[in-house]
């Protein structure tokens, strides 16, 4: 007769794998509330973006505090039109990490392998974002 073991695995084996993913939601839950409550649309509170600051041109990151802090307070609209790639970024981020967790719970490990066109298409949709957003008639891309 064989025994029978568990897949689920001893309690401490449990929380030393959901360690990783429930300390990366304190870190990003803590950052977003800083953001949240230090508002960056007031002047003072955060750097300006070094691009912006000796180019004038938006990168792909321009705006992001201004739509994490709108997306804190529920306003998507403003969160998405102070950078649409960030506000997408947060909905990806929350699927992911439901994904890790529950893989950490059951005791698999977290796979995420993207094939290099996959990598070269997010790189040019970054660009694309950023020229365009630059650009007189994507001004609504812009922070």
């Amino acid at each position: 007769m064989v025994p029978r073991t568990t897949q689920a695995g001893p309690p401490a084996g449990r929380l030393r794998r959901l360690a990783t993913p429930l300390g990366i939601l304190a870190t990003v839950t803590a950052a977003f509330a800083y953001v949240g409550t230090v508002d960056p649309n007031e002047p003072g509170h955060y750097p300006v973006c070094p691009l912006l600051k000796i180019t004038g041109a938006f990168c792909p990151g321009c705006g992001g505090l201004r739509s994490a802090h709108a997306f804190i307070h529920g306003d998507l609209g403003a969160a998405f039109s102070a950078n649409a790639v960030a506000t997408t970024g947060y909905f990806l981020f929350a699927a992911v990490w439901v994904i890790w967790l529950v893989r950490a719970w059951r005791g698999q490990p977290l796979r995420i392998v993207l094939a290099p066109v996959w990598w070269w298409g997010i790189g040019a949709l970054l660009l694309i974002f950023t020229v365009v957003r630059n650009l007189p008639f994507g001004s609504a891309l812009a922070p």
